[in-house]
């Protein structure tokens, strides 16, 4: 019997598996800036039900994360009115990865060193099922994306572009 590659556990795999959150395991071969809409190609997925983790900061360079369809684009201005910020933007990935733990192209919302505020495109939760990085580069995992709203507290925003 052949047996499927184990992929080893990261942050984000412990807190889902340990808060009893079942999810599908999805490796791919990561290619460098090849992004969400990479992961979706090779997989098989439409790019519209692979979520990026964005780490963004505002204008006091508090981090947050933003939750977006991989073939989407945040309208930072749009978020930075919602969330009652002056401004927002996106981390420099050295910051990014200081604040979640975790190497860009692998960040996963689960598991992160730092505690931040989360929110999530609204339309992503109104899908079936989403895959999103489970915490290494090359893989993603398939889940509820209510699971963003009961684990991380994800609060709803609307600030997709289309790309």
């Amino acid at each position: 019997m052949a047996k499927k590659a184990h992929v080893s556990e990261t942050p984000a795999t412990q807190l889902l598996r340990a808060h009893g959150v079942a999810f599908t395991e999805h490796p791919y071969e990561y290619l460098a800036h090849g992004g969400a809409q990479h992961s979706a190609e090779v997989l098989g997925f439409d790019p519209f039900t692979v979520v990026k983790t964005l780490v963004m900061q505002d204008q006091d360079a508090k981090p947050l994360i933003v939750l977006m369809h991989g073939n989407r684009t945040v309208s930072t201005k749009n978020l930075a009115r919602q969330i009652g910020a002056k401004s927002v933007e996106p981390c420099k990935p050295e910051v990014a990865q200081r604040h979640s733990g975790y190497m860009v192209g692998g960040t996963s919302p689960f598991g992160t060193k730092r505690a931040m505020p989360v929110y999530i495109e609204s339309s992503i939760l109104a899908l079936p099922r989403i895959a999103i990085n489970g915490g290494r580069r090359g893989y993603l995992i398939g889940i509820d994306p209510q699971a963003c709203v009961t684990l991380l507290d994800a609060k709803t925003v609307d600030c997709a572009l289309a790309e």
